[in-house]
């Protein structure tokens, strides 16, 4: 049996909706047609954004130990659902047995070329990094970094959701998509697994929403699907 190696907890939320979302999109009829997976749910990795601006822990050890704990146990492929920890992306592929897919990729490849223009709503870590910034450009799409008051509220709404107040979290995440649309900007990377989870609570947002955690589950089915994983041995 190949399991599919989920480095989670970042934040744990985030990584059940993950996992919730990888089985929904199984084409299944009973348990065994399901892919199995292995979930390191490590909620104590420091801070990656903080990491990223330098103002933080360092977090590549707990990240490089989560890759290790998933080499121990064989696992085929690593799907992360946190996009802050792929600013260490080649650090972990380096350390891993198995592939591992870029959230980013997956996520930007969902963006239609049409909206020419797609905001980037993330930690302020992730837009340091500049990861999503860089994919969007590849595919000719501008991207569009949100201003410091936004980005205020970006952190807000994903602070509230670590912390369970999911509806709180959908009001600072209104008030950023409203100021979007008023630029003319039509389409938006939820770059950051907690935002779609705020997002549902949204009855009608004036942005088209790219999943990121939805993508990267996506991806990971395709992978898995094609390489028999859901098929009992």
């Amino acid at each position: 049996m190949t399991l599919i190696g989920v480095l989670g907890g970042m934040g744990p939320l985030a990584t059940v909706d993950f996992m919730a979302k990888v089985v929904q999109l199984t084409i299944a009829t009973c348990d065994q047609q399901h892919l199995p997976m292995l979930v390191a749910n490590l909620p104590h990795v420091a801070d990656r954004s903080r990491a990223i601006l330098g103002d933080g822990e360092d977090c590549l050890d707990g990240l490089l130990a989560g890759i290790d704990l998933l080499n121990r146990n064989g696992v085929g492929l690593v799907a992360i659902p946190c996009n802050s920890a792929h600013h260490w992306y080649a650090q972990m592929v380096a350390r891993s047995d198995a592939p591992v897919l870029h959230i980013a990729d997956a996520c930007v490849a969902a963006v239609p070329v049409s909206a020419r223009r797609a905001a980037v709503l993330g930690t302020g870590g992730t837009l340091v990094s500049g990861f999503y910034q860089a994919a969007l450009a590849a595919r000719g799409i501008e991207p569009v970094v949100p201003d410091a008051e936004m980005q205020q509220e970006i952190a807000a709404c994903i602070h509230e959701v670590k912390a369970g107040a999911l509806e709180r979290a959908a009001g600072h995440l209104a008030v950023v998509l409203d100021q979007l649309a008023a630029q003319d900007v039509r389409a938006a990377v939820m770059g950051c697994t907690e935002i779609p989870l705020a997002a549902r609570h949204l009855p009608d947002p004036p942005v088209t929403l790219i999943d990121s955690s939805l993508e990267l589950a996506r991806a990971t089915v395709s992978f898995a699907v094609a390489r028999g994983w859901n098929r009992p041995q």
